[in-house]
Parts: C-alpha cells; sequence; structure tokens
C-alpha cells in the first residue's frame, strides 16, 4: 500500500526541522506532487511557512509562496500530525557538546515523536548526520518498542542530508541521494521517495552503516585537506611564498589534485563538527583518529593565527592592536549565506575583543547578533567608516553586495584572509594576503 502511495504521489509526507536542511526538502517533495507536513518547535518558523514567507537562501520565494497557498506545504507544531504521515523525514541538527561529544538530543527527541504516532506502512529515513551505527542502534530500538517490526510493519533508512548552503549549481533538487534501508524491502522505499523528488540518481548501499559513514567520510575529507592547505599557509608566510598562487598552480594538474583554500578556519554545521562523531565512534573500536584530531586543532588554531598576522601588520605600522579599531567583513561562516553558526570568523571576533581592539563589523546577510551576551549590529559600509578604522580584515568571501575596490580605495589597509579582492586593479599596495 505504501509503495503504491509513494508512487502515485499520494502519500503525506512529514519533514521533521524546518532549517536549512528540511525546508528546502520539504519544499522538492511537495514541487514533486506530495502533501507535505512541516514540523519544528520553533513557533516562528511555522508561522513564516504557513504565510508563505521564506527564511532560507536556498529556497525560493516564490515557489514556497506557491505552495503554501495551494496547501501543498504546511507547518505546524502540534507532532500529533505525525499520524497523518506516509513518511516521516527527520531533519534535525546534530551538534557537539562541550567536550567534542555527540549530542544526538535533537535526534532522539524527534524519534520519541514518531514513535508515539508510528503506525503501519509508515517509512521513517533519518537524514541528520550522525555517526555509523545512529539509525539501528539508537532509533530502531525506539521504534520497535511500539511492538511494529521494521521491515514489515514500518520500514526504516538512512539517508544523508547533503546540502551546501550558497552553492549555485548543486542544490537539495540536483545532488545525488545515498540511501541504506535496514532491509531490502526499507531500501527500496526510501528509494522510491526520493528518485520521485529528485532530479539527481540515487546510489543504494547496503546498510544505514554505509550510508551514514560515507557523508562522515565526505565532511572528514573536506576538514582535513582545509586544515592541510591552512598549515601550509603559515609555512608559505614565513618562506615569503603567496600561497594562492600556489595552490592556481597546482590546480592546473588535471587529475590528482584537488584545490582547497586558506582561511580563518573551516565553520558551518558539518566540517567541524562532522568528523568528530566519527572519531567518537571510532573510540568504542579502540581506535584513535588522530589526522582528524589533528586537523581538527590546526582548524580551532586558525582564528589566533589570523589575529597574530594582523597584530604583526599593524606593529610594522607603529600601532598596537589594542584600542586599534578593527573592521570585519563578512561574519558569516561562508561567503554569501546568512548562516553564522561555527564562524571562524566569531571568533576572531572574540579574540580581537580579548586582546583589546574595538570591533565593528559589516555584513550584507547579517544585520544583527547577539554572542556572549552582547548585541552587535551592522555598520553601514561608507567612506567615512572605511577611513576611521585602523584596519580592515576579510573574514568571509561575500561576493554579492559587496564592492572590494571600494573597500580598498578608503581603507588604512586590507587584510584579506579569503582572496576575494584578486580582482581588484587599483591600490594593491593596500592589500595584505593570509
Amino acid at each position: 500500500m505504501l509503495k503504491e502511495k509513494l508512487l502515485k504521489r499520494e502519500a503525506v509526507v512529514g519533514v521533521i526541522g524546518m532549517g536549512y536542511v528540511g525546508l528546502p526538502l520539504a519544499v522538492e517533495k511537495a514541487k514533486a506532487g506530495y502533501t507535505v507536513i512541516g514540523f519544528d518547535v520553533q513557533q516562528e518558523r511555522v508561522d513564516m511557512i504557513n504565510r508563505g514567507v521564506n527564511y532560507i537562501g536556498d529556497v525560493v520565494d516564490e515557489d514556497l509562496e506557491r505552495l503554501a497557498k495551494e496547501g501543498k506545504l504546511r507547518a505546524t507544531t502540534d507532532f500529533s500530525k505525525l499520524r497523518e504521515c506516509d513518511v516521516a523525514a527527520i531533519c534535525v541538527p546534530t551538534p557537539l557538546g562541550k567536550y567534542r561529544e555527540p549530542d544526538l538530543s535533537h535526534v532522539i527527541n524527534a524519534a520519541k515523536e514518531v514513535a508515539k504516532y508510528l503506525h503501519r506502512e509508515m517509512l521513517v529515513v533519518l537524514e541528520s548526520t550522525t555517526y555509523p551505527g545512529t539509525t539501528e542502534e539508537v532509533i530502531l530500538p525506539m521504534l520497535e518498542s511500539t511492538g511494529l517490526k521494521v521491515g514489515e510493519d514500518f520500514y526504516l533508512a538512512f539517508s544523508p542530508e547533503r546540502v551546501d548552503p550558497g552553492n549555485k549549481l548543486y542544490k537539495t533538487k540536483n545532488t545525488p541521494k545515498v540511501v541504506g534501508g535496514v532491509t531490502p524491502r526499507c531500501t527500496e522505499l526510501a528509494k522510491i521517495l526520493y528518485e520521485n523528488v529528485l532530479e539527481a540518481p540515487v546510489h543504494v548501499v547496503s546498510s544505514p552503516k554505509v550510508a551514514e559513514f560515507a557523508k562522515i567520510l565526505e565532511n572528514t575529507f573536506r576538514l582535513v585537506n582545509i586544515s592541510l592547505v591552512n598549515e601550509l599557509c603559515i609555512l608559505a608566510k614565513k618562506m615569503n611564498v603567496n600561497i594562492w598562487e600556489v595552490i592556481d598552480a597546482a590546480a592546473t594538474k588535471p587529475f590528482g589534485f584537488m584545490p582547497f583554500y586558506p582561511g580563518p578556519g573551516a565553520g558551518g554545521h558539518c566540517i567541524p563538527i562532522d568528523p568528530f562523531y566519527l572519531a567518537y565512534k571510532a573510540k568504542e573500536y579502540d581506535v584513535t583518529l588522530r589526522m582528524v584530531e589533528i586537523a581538527g586543532e590546526i582548524n580551532v588554531h586558525m582564528p589566533e593565527y589570523v589575529v597574530s598576522r594582523l597584530q604583526d601588520i599593524l606593529n610594522e605600522r607603529g600601532k598596537a592592536l589594542k584600542n586599534s579599531k578593527v573592521l570585519l567583513l563578512g561574519v558569516t561562516y561562508k561567503g554569501d549565506v546568512n548562516d553564522i553558526r561555527e564562524s571562524p570568523a566569531l571568533k576572531v571576533l572574540d579574540i580581537l575583543e580579548e586582546k583589546g581592539a574595538i570591533v565593528l563589523y559589516y555584513d550584507p546577510y547579517v544585520e544583527s547578533f547577539e554572542r556572549n551576551g552582547k548585541v552587535y549590529r551592522r555598520e553601514p559600509l561608507t567612506k567615512e567608516l572605511l577611513e576611521s578604522v585602523d584596519a580592515v580584515m576579510i573574514t568571509a568571501a561575500h561576493k554579492r553586495d559587496m564592492d572590494y575596490e571600494f573597500v580598498v580605495r578608503h581603507s588604512p589597509f586590507v587584510f584579506d584572509t579569503k582572496n576575494v579582492t584578486k580582482n581588484v586593479k587599483e591600490n594593491r599596495e593596500k592589500i595584505i594576503l593570509l
């Protein structure tokens, strides 16, 4: 019965968590013809969705408005509505705790709600990134405690999210999907769902554990390579070599090399977090992932390093960092997104203030934010502001709504940690690269 509903797009799909992963997924499922109910604990998000008001950069405003108006997508804080759903996709955050241990509280809470309203012929898919084994070791026992049996009464699979906020080429719709079910029937049904929703291949693996491991491998690969190039950046500076030129040269090789770029650290909800889920799980098997641990240490050190570099640059100009007015350009974790989670720019801000600097910021995507009990508000990016500061540091690679020619022209100097001023033609002597 569920297979028929999925094939005919008559299934009601619930998506738990209406954030950067859940809302784009809910929109694509609704666009594919399914009736979608979004679940979230934040009433403000729910109200915005029901009014057709978008708050996620990768969702097209008009799509959400139309789907909400047509009733194809609605949202609620009432999890009892899960009893109306044929599918429940869990897309909630999986942060790290204080000691870099996995925090599965959001996943567990979501699974508890699903278990309350689990019924026969229901498909449950976990999309949240987590350590290998979570689906079968944590979620499955909770669902089978209802008396229903997986593969016969209900179906369970893991299919990792692969959202890359701000990516102009790959969105939820055209990014290939990996699916691993607890049983072959679970895999088959999850595959049907995603094939109906996406314009991309669905790659089937033998188990949820393989799918979970694959997602963490993707982001561990990125963390290790970003940390490697950050470490080489420090060496290149000491050797008086331009690391950006080095990378461009190496990238001309058509095989065996993939360019990664240095910066003030890797941020966001994936790269600085996911590898440590794997490192945590590895300890259960008496394995220490030394490369992950070292990569994490290098990444964490980068904000300290860029502040140290700024301190040296100011010192060369006869200024102390203490009481200097520093303008940060960009506080998000990557360019052209509005997400500040785990942003290295914010760690740079913290260190600058600890050392006595007066820190201001401009970011076209972030009007204000709160950190350590203090509210920061965006400054207008004017000639007067740029001329009034002692240093400008670029800490996010925004390309839209940023006039770097203007910034360089009116600044005392620009410390560019992201190489976004590479196309600036005039006043190159005022640009200092990481």
